[in-house]
């Protein structure tokens, strides 16, 4: 079966949801998800969510075919064109690099590159059996790129970063653009940079959640897992040394109410919190999976052998655990006033410019974030 109709109700509820463009919709059209998903059911495949499709030897998932949601704003952030030159960074499933060949047209090329040699095969498996044939899979540490075929128009990668690597920026043309989920402090946003000066500067900024890069150029961030059944995992952006949070978590915590109302209460506080903690706290922490109170996925502050996160009821509610929870609670409490009165600003909001080494000079008024190759410098507009 072609599962066109599907394809074409996938894209009408991407549409209905959010703006997806021409060129990427009738992409999404073209290309049959279900051929780079094989062992799972079809109607699954072009429903818009992840699908898992390789985890490691702890369980934990390590590739996939993303949202399609996602998918479809990280391309029009992208703006590949007809007869571009294109570097994936993570193949993957192979089902973005069909996509981007789509949108490069039969004069453009893509080449995709994963590290792991069986997702390379199996890419290039999916995007013959689509007919797809103007993408090369290579495998290799896609933190050197793909001198081979450089430069490029384009560079977009499928996989969580936290720093940009030198060579992406080496590979691409004087007007190329990058698309990159970028690691801010343990938050990820979608960030697409354009040259400007000798640096780099964001022209649009999207909330995203991707799997981390592998490898040499992986990040600092820890998730440990608390406890396995139920499953309970503590995110950091680095390591730190902690005490024993989860005997904290079983304790009666101290409930502090903000007069922040959430406009989404449920069991998965929204990024623009998330953002703003881990943009103005050293301290905070992701916490999700089952909690006396349920399932959760949430953020918060954790120091020594006390924790404090936040609960979406009708308003925002701090909870704090263990022997210096109500300290947290009041902390965390405070950060959701200030988010609150910055005008509760999101994703959107961010402006990042990306300096290369580690150079002060020239940078604007923000929030500096060092990496090991870049120094970001973070702004944040009013929301509201």
């Amino acid at each position: 079966m072609d599962f066109a109709t599907e394809r074409e109700a996938m894209v009408t509820l991407l549409r209905q949801r959010q703006d997806v463009s021409e060129p990427v919709a009738e992409a999404m059209r073209a290309v049959p998800r279900h051929l780079f998903v094989p062992g799972v059911d079809p109607g699954e495949a072009y429903q818009d969510g992840p699908i898992v499709t390789k985890r490691d030897a702890d369980g934990l998932p390590i590739s996939s075919s993303s949202q399609p949601a996602i998918m479809a704003i990280m391309l029009d952030q992208l703006g590949v064109e007809p007869g571009h030159r294109v570097l994936e960074i993570g193949a993957g499933t192979g089902y973005n690099a069909a996509l981007l060949a789509r949108l490069a047209g039969p004069d453009g090329r893509v080449v995709s590159v994963d590290i792991d040699e069986d997702l390379a095969a199996q890419a290039r498996e999916h995007l013959a059996a689509a007919g797809e044939s103007g993408v090369e899979v290579v495998c290799a540490d896609g933190a050197g790129g793909h001198p081979g075929l450089a430069p490029y128009d384009r560079l977009i990668a499928t996989v969580g970063v936290w720093d940009l690597a030198p060579a992406w920026l080496e590979q691409l043309k004087p007007d190329g653009r990058l698309v990159v989920p970028l690691d801010l402090r343990g938050v990820q946003v979608s960030v697409a940079m354009e040259r400007e000066d000798g640096h780099w500067v964001s022209r649009s900024v999207a909330p995203c959640g991707f799997m981390r890069m592998r490898g040499p150029y992986a990040g600092p961030e820890v998730l440990t897992v608390l406890r396995r059944d139920p499953e309970l995992m503590l995110g950091l952006p680095e390591r730190r040394e902690l005490g024993d949070v989860l005997a904290a978590l079983d304790a009666v915590p101290t409930e502090i109410t903000t007069k922040v109302e959430e406009p989404a209460p449920g069991p998965v506080i929204g990024m623009g919190m998330s953002m703003w903690l881990a943009l103005h706290e050293p301290r905070w922490c992701v916490l999700s999976g089952q909690t006396p109170t349920g399932p959760t996925m949430t953020v918060g502050i954790a120091e020594d052998d006390s924790i404090a996160v936040l609960a979406a009821e009708d308003f925002l509610v701090a909870r704090g655990h263990g022997a210096g929870g109500a300290r947290l609670a009041a902390e965390l409490a405070g950060h959701v006033t200030a988010w609150d009165e910055a005008g509760r600003p999101h994703a959107g909001d961010l402006r990042v410019v990306a300096y290369p080494g580690q150079a002060d000079a020239g940078a604007p008024e923000g929030i500096v974030i060092r990496k090991r190759h870049t120094t970001l410098v973070v702004s944040l507009r009013r929301g509201r």
